[in-house]
């Protein structure tokens, strides 16, 4: 006995083609694959892209004068630390901050600072700056001064205690 069912599947709920067969679940197809290879190898490039861009400028901590006068051409306006000895006769007061030059190795540079420098900022003291070329003119918006434990040592009447104890 045969139905003719407008389907044209014999009257069965079967697809008239393909397999009668359940699909089976096995293997990823090769473009799953390759997609998830592509997306580890995406994020593999970003972490690195991440680690070299924020561990290049933390382990250059400064250039010297002589070597960013060497360098300006490279380094264009890009910010980065410079250390130089603060020149004397070269500091002056501006309305936007002081205006001073630094020398390394008989290089020296034009500085424009914009922050207000540290109480022990003074010439013949090693600075470091931060900021970029513009011109022949280091913009800088930061100056770090180093201090010593000599001061103690050349000065002693002006400290009378050290972490509480009496000198």
């Amino acid at each position: 006995m045969t139905t003719n069912a407008p389907n044209g599947n014999n009257g069965l709920n079967r697809p008239s083609s393909g397999s009668s067969l359940p699909k089976q679940r096995g293997l990823p197809s090769k473009t799953k694959v390759r997609r998830a290879w592509a997306a580890v190898g995406v994020i593999v490039l970003a972490i690195g892209f991440l680690l070299y861009k924020g561990l290049g400028n933390s382990l250059v901590y400064f250039r010297t004068a002589s070597e960013a006068v060497r360098e300006k051409a490279q380094l264009g306006t890009s910010v980065f630390r410079l250390e130089g000895v603060v020149v004397p006769g070269t500091i002056h007061d501006t309305k936007a901050g002081v205006d001073f030059a630094v020398k390394s190795k008989n290089v020296s540079v034009e500085v424009h600072d914009t922050a207000n420098p540290p109480q022990l900022f003074q010439p013949n003291i090693p600075v470091v700056l931060v900021g970029h070329f513009s011109g022949n003119i280091f913009l800088s918006d930061q100056i770090m001064v180093k201090h010593s434990a000599n001061y103690v040592a050349a000065h002693p009447d002006r400290v009378a205690t050290v972490n509480g104890k009496k000198l």
